[in-house]
């Protein structure tokens, strides 16, 4: 008897393993949703590109390793090469045609609170850097016309400065940056509602932002002329809340979120700040505001729970000094935190984009 020819693999072999591979918040498999680019099969070698729909997909290692697992086990496979890489891509928005048209700006997230004093500024400067961390383009508008903060929390004190008529954002830790805070200095802001609306129409229009995955935009508290000017100018692709454990701040926090929801704005979900104090000397939690009363309200509200923020005191200290706490001590307990916010808020993105990503047949 002759030898036997080695067997032949195939693309649609391939193919056919990958699909077993299902997202796990798309709920589709990776082939349909056109993961998969550039195979090439040369004998018993397969390579191939995993496009993920975001450089901050909190189970990209899990993927690659899926990924591998299944071409191998095809037979004739020797060898497989999988390349990792992500393309943001823009979710599918409703857009009235008052709207701005923002090239280049795929998706916006919007960051808002009932109420002032429960962090929204810090999860907003901090989602910017760890989105940009992961290798995502990020831009930040700081929308906060009363309180703009985020150049505090980002370490910029320097002005605008204009290039061919329109604003140069400024840059730091990654991120693209424009805030009142910028024109006004340290004199307070005392605008009617027209005058906020036209403020921000700049903010957005009359500025150079070039490529971006996302735009963070740092509202004001509350629900008032902002709030309804930026529906208004702009497709918001979604937002995310957030607010403290305690009653008072969530009943607050939970009409924002309504008054979204009757703008026809997509809830990202819910982030619940300041949910437990470790003591530095003895380890003990505390629960000073209460815990637990967001991921409630999310569930009773039906919308996305995205994670719990300790009141820690590297929070204050890494805004005072205009470094983000994802980038100054990574690690620590509101480091990963923040990171797994960022994480499930840019899950929450892919999901908006899946609804309009058209079925691959191969």
């Amino acid at each position: 008897m002759g030898a036997v020819a080695p067997s032949t693999v195939t693309e649609e072999q391939v193919l056919a393993a990958l699909r077993e591979i299902i997202d796990p918040d798309l709920h589709r498999d990776i082939v349909s949703l056109g993961m998969i680019k550039d195979l090439r099969i040369v004998g018993g070698d397969v390579a191939f590109t995993f496009e993920l729909t975001t450089p901050a997909c909190p189970v990209r290692n899990q993927f690659e390793a899926a990924a591998r697992d299944a071409v191998a086990a095809v037979p004739g496979v020797e060898h497989v090469d999988v390349k990792m890489s992500a393309q943001v891509r823009q979710a599918g928005r409703g857009r009235t045609g008052n709207q701005l048209q923002l090239p280049g700006i795929r998706n916006i997230i919007a960051v808002a609170s009932g109420k002032g004093g429960v962090g929204k500024s810090t999860v907003a400067a901090n989602l910017a850097a760890a989105l940009a961390q992961s290798g995502a383009m990020v831009g930040l508008l700081d929308a906060d016309v009363y309180g703009p903060s985020v150049p505090q929390v980002m370490g910029i004190r320097d002005g605008i400065r204009a290039e061919e008529g329109r604003m140069v954002p400024n840059e730091a830790h990654g991120v693209k940056l424009i805030s009142l805070g910028f024109i006004a200095g340290d004199k307070p802001v005392m605008w009617r509602g027209p005058m906020i609306g036209h403020a921000l129409k700049q903010l957005l229009e009359d500025v150079n932002w070039g490529e971006l995955d996302y735009l963070v935009v740092d509202l004001p508290p509350g629900t008032g002329d902002a709030q309804l000017s930026l529906t208004q100018l702009i497709p918001i692709t979604g937002v995310i809340v957030v607010s403290t454990p305690q009653d008072l701040a969530l009943g607050i926090a939970s009409k924002a979120l309504q008054m979204f929801r009757q703008l026809h704005v997509p809830i990202l979900g819910f982030v619940e700040n300041m949910s437990t104090f470790r003591c530095p000397d003895c380890g003990h939690d505390s629960h000073i505001f209460g815990t637990g009363g967001a991921r409630a309200a999310a569930e009773s509200l039906h919308v996305p729970f995205l994670g719990e923020l300790p009141l820690d005191t590297a929070i204050r200290e890494s805004g005072d000094c205009g470094v983000p706490v994802v980038v100054e001590t990574p690690d620590s307990a509101a480091g990963q935190a923040l990171k797994g916010i960022a994480q499930k808020a840019a899950a929450q993105v892919s999901i908006r984009t899946a609804q309009t990503i058209p079925l691959v047949v191969r």
